[in-house]
């Protein structure tokens, strides 16, 4: 679907969220900040831009690895990701996408092989590019409306309190090993120690 692979790029990861400070500790930034601990973790600098993203390559667990943060806002995160899936050959079930997830309680993790967009509107859009919902993905926990008459756009926009980045940073690392399994080929083992 993609071509014939033309790089030695294996993976992509890449972490969804909105650019500007203005967004910077919203729920709906959490991918950024996963992918913020993954560059540090990895030695691996997230500065370079190119396709529609703040990009770097390193290995991540012996594979080459690009990391990703999306710089289209969350509404057109597959412009970015199928823009790098087609220029390094890198078909869908190699791209692991990390981002928030209102259903789940703070800092908890779900991994799904694959799956509907669930609402999330750069899930939606990533489905739509990559004209598939097979690929892997990390859905971090950012806690749920506290109300139900709380609009939805306003609570994934309102800012962590700093407990609550305290709680999602405790599971960077869980993370980052989810991240490896899946590399490895090993999902279900990522499935089995986060969710």
């Amino acid at each position: 679907m993609f071509g014939r692979k033309k790089s030695n790029i294996d993976f992509i990861v890449a972490g969804l969220g909105n650019p500007g400070d203005k967004y910077k500790n919203t729920r709906h930034n959490v991918g950024f900040t996963v992918i913020d601990y993954l560059s540090g973790r990895c030695g691996i600098e997230v500065k370079k831009l190119k396709h529609y993203a703040k990009c770097g390559i390193g290995t991540v667990n012996g594979a080459k690895v690009l990391l990703l943060k999306p710089q289209t806002f969350m509404n057109e995160s597959g412009v970015s990701l199928n823009d790098a899936a087609r220029y390094y050959g890198v078909e869908p079930s190699n791209i692991i996408v990390i981002s928030d997830d209102v259903s789940l309680d703070i800092g908890k993790l779900r991994v799904r092989r694959s799956g509907s967009a669930g609402g999330h509107n750069g899930l939606k859009s990533i489905i739509e590019h990559l004209h598939t919902e097979d690929f892997p993905r990390i859905r971090v926990g950012v806690g749920e409306k506290p109300n139900p008459q709380y609009d939805l756009a306003d609570w994934v926009l309102s800012s962590l309190t700093p407990k609550e980045r305290g709680q999602i940073a405790e599971r960077y690392e869980n993370i980052y090993h989810a991240v490896c399994y899946i590399i490895e080929g090993k999902v279900d083992k990522a499935m089995q120690e986060c969710n």
